[in-house]
């Protein structure tokens, strides 16, 4: 494979585990798109993150790869990989959405002008990951928050989630 094609195939894969339509299920943006401010904040999970805390969180990688792709090495401080929620009203949330999903396409537009010859080499020198590893990492992560999304979503609301995001009563 031309590894141009490679980076196509990357924002690909960083769109759709985003934005869906994934096979495995609901995308982080499909499970976001009913969740209130006040939801966003409860925490029905002994010891979990609130869902807002997760966008947070999910924000602040995508920073943190966007960084490194500019070949700046510093690791994420831990106010900074879990920054505090705003209070719950409906214009922070939107705002955090929002930075979430502008990360993701800054994110994307960098991998379409990433130099493909330099994909298994390290962005920086530590850690050692290379691009490549990176960025479907980050396909990674989302999924693996959008799971963590989908049962609070459930726990919040005493409902079972259906494969495409919407959530039925269970009885």
């Amino acid at each position: 494979m031309h590894p141009s094609n490679e980076l196509a195939r990357l924002e690909a894969q960083l769109r759709t585990a985003f934005e869906g339509p994934a096979w495995h299920g609901p995308a982080v943006l499909e499970l976001l798109r009913d969740v209130t401010p006040v939801e966003a904040a409860a925490r029905p999970i002994a010891g979990a993150h609130a869902i807002w805390e997760l966008v947070l969180h999910l924000t602040a990688c995508y920073d943190l790869v966007l960084r490194r792709l500019r070949g700046d090495g510093r690791q994420l401080t831990p106010a900074e990989d879990w920054p505090p929620m705003a209070k719950p009203t409906d214009a922070n949330w939107q705002e955090a959405i929002a930075a979430l999903r502008g990360r993701n396409e800054a994110t994307r537009v960098a991998v379409l002008r990433f130099d493909p010859a330099h994909l298994a080499a390290p962005l920086v020198p530590e850690p050692p990951y290379t691009a490549y590893e990176q960025l479907i990492g980050l396909t990674q992560h989302d999924l693996y928050h959008a799971g963590q999304i989908a049962l609070l979503k459930r726990a919040i609301r005493g409902v079972g989630a259906t494969a495409t995001g919407s959530i039925e009563k269970t009885t």
